[in-house]
């Protein structure tokens, strides 16, 4: 029986021009969750992220943590990776996610997406203390730019107020249950079947081929979604699971080879302390 860790990543630079960012303290919570599983004596057999930054910067900061040096990237073979994973990934350096491949020569591989990977969809890396460390596309978090303009095409104002925040939200939840109900087709997006099928193809791929601890760390509509498919809810409720996903929460399935179980959902251990209660946040 293995134990699964769902990792939201840590806080974004939502309103920024850029969301897909760290901000610095959604850096110091993700350095602080690493410490927690080094204290805790956590050891991960294999981890898997989306490709997205803010993503791979959380992975990053939870191997500082874990006082993990990063190996060099190197193949460790084809993965063998679910076949339902069509989108490509790249070798890239999860502690410094901008840095692209190099050829034999040492000369730019060219920009991600540009080399397919081994059979099976996605590439393999090996992290010193965390093992291998699989790209997995379907992890990586919905546009939610375009969901809202699927349903509101008007041009939105930057949310810097209270109700610019939650008339921003109310937007992403009613786009949300449009796309999963196949009444809306946000721009440059999948279907939410194929949504869907990334995240499963991940649990798939680590309850048949995994026996010990394994990190997922990803974005709050991934894990929502994985717990929705494990507890078989409605579209409401997973949405609502979604909204509530808090910056480096982490959510445990147990696993078998047959299914995945829910142990936790969206906790906080590693800033249960008193000094930590300003580090928590939702975006």
């Amino acid at each position: 029986m293995g134990t699964l860790y769902l990792v939201r990543h840590g806080q974004a630079s939502f309103g920024a021009d850029d969301y897909d960012v760290l901000s610095p303290l959604g850096r110091q919570q993700s350095v602080r969750l690493g410490a927690y599983f080094q204290y805790r004596g956590v050891r991960f057999e294999a981890a898997l992220t989306g490709t997205l930054n803010r993503q791979l910067q959380t992975f990053a900061a939870i191997c500082e943590g874990m006082d993990s040096a990063l190996e060099s990237s190197r193949s460790a073979g084809p993965p063998q990776a679910s076949p339902t994973l069509s989108d490509p990934a790249v070798q890239q350096s999860p502690h410094n996610p901008g840095t692209l491949p190099k050829d034999t020569n040492g000369r730019s591989a060219g920009p991600p997406q540009a080399r397919p990977a081994p059979s099976g969809g996605s590439a393999l890396h090996e992290v010193k203390s965390v093992g291998a460390h699989l790209l997995w596309p379907g992890l990586n978090e919905y546009d939610s730019a375009a969901v809202i303009g699927a349903i509101y095409p008007q041009p939105l104002a930057r949310p810097d107020t209270p109700e610019l925040y939650r008339h921003h939200f109310r937007l992403l939840k009613d786009g949300l249950a449009q796309w999963m109900a196949g009444a809306a087709s946000p721009q440059g997006m999948p279907s939410y079947h194929d949504f869907v099928a990334g995240v499963t193809s991940a649990l798939e791929h680590i309850r048949t081929r995994y026996t010990g601890n394994v990190l997922l760390v990803s974005s709050g509509g991934p894990i929502a979604t994985a717990v929705g498919q494990v507890l078989g809810t409605t579209a409401q409720t997973t949405i609502g699971l979604n909204m509530r996903i808090r910056n480096t929460s982490v959510t445990e399935f147990s696993f078998s080879p047959r299914r995945h179980q829910l142990l936790t959902y969206n906790t906080l251990p590693h800033l249960d302390a008193p000094e930590h209660a300003s580090w928590v946040t939702y975006a």
